[in-house]
């Protein structure tokens, strides 16, 4: 009987095709990888268009920050006795301190403010259409310090339903704010700067 000798199997072969195998992952894996980046890269730009096309908005007008102390500002249309005009870069301030708009302890506009409010009416309205306006009002120191703040409001408020029936000033571009005593135009000892401190100013914010 013949002699039969098994040769083993070459495991050379088994190692080719491991390393062929490994070969295919990697390439696969490669182009999952290249894929994902362009995604990256597509939705990154989308977000920087998106960002860079958004219109910009204006911020709010910092009410409380108001320097009422700005420098003085010449407007040919205001020659109005005791008109002041005051501005700086982010907004312009006109003071009725030296009219006579209201009664002691009263919130009714009387004496000259019509021709007054008129003519910061126009004024507004030419250089300012499209400003945020404050109006901000004070009162003198005689009473209490919550009357005194509810009272300037209430001025605030009469200068505001003004501008809106007279001055053609929208109703939603105007807020209205208190100083009550707290920040006095003149001084509050006597008779003439307690009269000075019954009034308001009022402020444009034209934004950016």
């Amino acid at each position: 009987m013949a002699h039969l000798e098994v040769q083993p199997r070459k495991k050379s072969s088994m190692w080719i095709w491991l390393i062929i195998g490994l070969l295919i992952v990697a390439v696969i894996l490669f182009f999952l990888m290249r894929s994902n980046n362009k995604d990256q890269s597509v939705i990154a730009t989308t977000d920087t268009i998106a960002s860079t096309s958004k219109p910009i908005v204006a911020a709010d007008p910092d009410w409380n920050n108001v320097n009422f102390n700005a420098p003085d500002t010449q407007y040919e249309e205001v020659t109005g006795k005791g008109i002041v005009v005051r501005s700086n870069d982010q907004y312009t301030i006109y003071s009725l301190g030296e009219n006579i708009l209201f009664a002691t302890d009263k919130s009714t506009l009387e004496g000259d403010a019509d021709s007054q409010l008129k003519q910061i009416a126009a004024s507004l309205n030419k250089r300012f259409p499209h400003a945020q306006i404050g109006v901000y009002g004070h009162a003198d120191a005689k009473g209490t310090s919550d009357h005194n703040s509810q009272l300037a409001a209430e001025r605030a408020a009469a200068v505001k339903i003004w501008l809106i029936q007279h001055g053609d000033v929208a109703e939603n571009k105007i807020s209205v704010h208190s100083l009550g005593e707290t920040k006095p135009l003149a001084d509050n000892n006597n008779a003439a700067g307690r009269q000075q401190n019954r009034s308001v100013e009022i402020v444009a914010f034209p934004g950016k």
